[in-house]
């Protein structure tokens, strides 16, 4: 699958739904690679700023993404409408803070973008997958997430549960394969009670809040006389007060739309990660705050497992093809230096060692006293053994060999490694063995995390 672009550039204006003024967006397109994102033409230094999770800076009533001090409001509509279209990259040139707010809905990019076409690019679309099932809770908002890998993009799908106790009540609504994002989801308008309103109002933060671009829900059977103070207020006229449950005189495009927007804007939200997912989705009771906690716990469990793909399997049943007393057939270590207990896999660029921590080894007396903590450098020395394993098994008569540690790049320690733990220590060649030289990437795991890494390089020597 390959990415895509807009094939040529439109223009849309209109009032910012929280500053009321007016805002103008150019959309062009952008090269392979450069992902979703905004240019504030309206400074003098027109500042770039990605559309990403990591610049997300609020999510009150609307997503906004911030860079150093300059701001972006209402990102969602706009993103989820180059999401259901499959747009990988372009650049958004705004006159203001704002994206305009049109009809509230997704719909008028939808048709801009369908009248300048796409046009397919060389790179290939990269999808973001985790390998296992999630569930996550926003403990904000109480929003739920659950996820499901697919083994087909094709069967990725992603749901909208709302349930509100006013008139609205319990929606559904779905977005996959089969679902045509153009006429099933993208003219779903945003919604808000009366309740709301008029707290948001107070607050001044929807200052372009306009009869014709919300839904606006009553959350209860209001009088006559209520009805005329709600005209009076939302300067409508009282004859639009319907008794649908709709204030301001608006008919649903679809039974569920407060569903389908609301999935509207998940998607929107979920576009942050600048890559669309593969894999399943439920989301109960979602809104931004929820959308981007999930997605910023989504990214940091990718990025996880990401970083764990290369983790070999360990299964203690299993017989390893070298035993403690096996390895010192290759290194000259012994005890209490001796760091290896056993091999279970060696290739001609890989091996992989397993290191059981015991609370009696002699370091642990100083190291620290009543907080034992095996020693980073011992994890490196431990890694190096592994690796000088793989190196000596290579050559004729390896006790006739020593390996020395020549030097040690980019060590980093991410995991307080304690005595109960299971080191599993994978070393990788970075380059053919050479002149003695040997260059591998060293990495410790405990449990599905990395205790500690580096690049490390030995030279092995004959003794004399």
């Amino acid at each position: 699958m390959k990415q895509k672009t807009i094939a040529g550039e439109f223009k849309l204006e209109g009032i910012g739904l929280h500053t009321g003024k007016l805002a103008e967006m150019v959309c062009l397109p952008a090269k392979e690679g450069k992902g979703i994102y905004f240019v504030r033409t309206d400074l003098e230094s027109k500042p770039e700023i990605p559309a990403s999770i990591t610049n997300v800076d609020s999510t009150y009533r609307s997503t906004t993404i911030k860079s150093g001090d300059v701001f972006i409001y209402t990102t969602e509509h706009l993103l989820s409408a180059l999401y259901g279209l499959g747009i990988d990259n372009a650049r958004i040139e705004l006159s203001g803070p704002e994206i305009p707010i049109l009809d509230g809905s997704a719909m008028p990019f939808v048709n801009e973008i369908l009248k300048v076409g796409t046009i397919e690019q060389e790179g290939e679309r990269e999808l973001l997958e985790i390998s296992k099932q999630l569930q996550f809770k926003d403990p904000t908002s109480g929003a739920e997430y659950y996820y499901f890998p697919v083994e087909d993009h094709k069967d990725s799908e992603i749901t909208s549960i709302i349930e509100y106790s006013a008139k609205v009540g319990r929606q559904v609504a779905i977005f996959n394969n089969s679902v045509d994002y153009k006429t099933d989801i993208a003219p779903s308008r945003t919604f808000v009670f009366v309740n709301e309103l008029e707290e948001l109002q107070k607050r001044g933060v929807i200052k372009g809040g306009r009869v014709d671009n919300a839904i606006v829900f009553s959350h209860q059977d209001y009088s006559i006389e209520k009805i005329k103070e709600l005209a009076i207020k939302f300067n409508v006229s009282e004859e639009i007060i319907v008794d649908n449950g709709i204030l301001n005189g608006l008919t649903l495009q679809f039974p569920n739309e407060p569903a389908r927007h609301k999935l509207l804007d998940l998607l929107g939200d979920l576009y942050l990660l600048r890559k669309p997912i593969k894999g399943t989705i439920i989301a109960k009771k979602p809104g931004h705050t929820g959308n981007v906690a999930f997605a910023k716990f989504f990214r940091e469990e990718h990025m996880k497992e990401k970083k764990l793909k290369g983790k070999p399997n360990y299964d203690p049943s299993v017989l390893p093809l070298y035993e403690h007393e096996d390895i010192k057939g290759f290194i000259p270590h012994r005890y209490p230096f001796l760091l290896v207990d056993k091999i279970i896999d060696i290739q001609s660029d890989l091996v992989v060692g397993i290191k059981n921590v015991t609370g009696d080894e002699s370091f642990f007396l100083g190291h620290f006293p009543g907080n034992p903590v095996f020693p980073g450098v011992l994890q490196m020395e431990a890694l190096a053994q592994t690796g000088g394993i793989l190196a000596l098994s290579q050559v004729e008569n390896p006790t006739e060999w020593d390996t020395y540690f020549v030097k040690m790049d980019n060590v980093k320690f991410k995991k307080v490694v304690r005595p109960g733990d299971t080191l599993i220590l994978k070393m990788q060649l970075l380059s053919p063995i050479r002149r003695g030289l040997v260059h591998m990437q060293g990495t410790a795991y405990v449990g599905d995390s990395i205790a500690s890494e580096g690049e490390l390089t030995a030279q092995i020597i004959k003794r004399n």
